[in-house]
Parts: structure tokens; C-alpha cells; sequence
């Protein structure tokens, strides 16, 4: 993995991005070992999906996410597989395929049943 050193790129407020595949860190910021996993991640994930594809699909996510409460940034399915695993060195020994994606559908499901749950949940005065 080949990294550079830039001043203006990535934009303030991030330390590091991923270019197909090459890692452009901002100057005065130390490459440690969590951000290059989390780089090395994404990379993954563009080898999976195929860099166009990986770039289209990260941007219609990010475009369709902007209207809603919070930080769409953060909310980008491969956003959250990154920042979820950066502390794992050894993950991408063990990911599996567009796990990003089946990381957003788990999340999903794991809501939509702890709502069901919190639905047949009422209190009992009797107890």
C-alpha cells in the first residue's frame, strides 16, 4: 500500500483517504497503525465491489443519507464497517464478502426487533 503525504488533500477534518487504493494522509498527522487498517479496509472494499462502483455507490449512500439527523458521513455503510473493525488488525483475514452491506441489513433487523420487542413489553400492574 502506497501512501503520500498532502497538504491539501484530504479536506481539513479528516486525517486520511483512500484513492484507488493509494493512501493520501495530511500532513502533521501520524499514520498510525488503527487509521492504515482503516484505509486498508476500504481498500478491501473497493477490490470487492470494483473501484467505479465503490466510488458511485459510497456517493449515492452519502447523497441519500445527507437529509437525515445526524452525520452522514458516519452513516455510510462502509463508513461504519471501517470504523467498526480499524481496531481489529487481523479482520480482513476473516471478512467476508460485501460486508458492508450485510452489516447495514443486521443493523436493520437488530432495530426493527428491538422495537417489537419494546412494543410487547408493557408494564404489568399486577406484578
Amino acid at each position: 500500500m502506497k501512501i503520500y503525504r498532502s497538504k491539501r488533500i484530504p479536506f481539513k477534518g479528516f486525517a486520511a483517504i483512500n484513492l484507488f487504493g493509494f493512501i493520501v494522509v495530511r500532513k502533521g498527522v501520524f499514520a498510525n497503525e488503527t487509521l492504515l487498517n482503516h484505509e486498508r479496509i476500504h481498500t478491501a472494499q473497493m477490490r470487492e465491489l470494483g473501484f467505479i462502483f465503490f466510488y458511485v455507490f459510497y456517493g449515492l449512500e452519502w447523497l441519500i443519507r445527507l437529509p437525515f439527523k445526524g452525520n452522514a458521513y458516519r452513516k455510510i455503510s462502509f463508513e461504519q464497517e471501517a470504523y467498526d473493525h480499524q481496531n481489529e488488525p487481523s479482520y480482513l483475514e476473516v471478512r467476508k464478502h460485501f460486508a458492508p452491506y450485510r452489516f447495514y441489513l443486521l443493523k436493520r433487523k437488530k432495530k426493527k426487533t428491538q422495537k417489537k420487542r419494546n412494543k410487547t413489553k408493557r408494564f404489568d400492574p399486577t406484578l
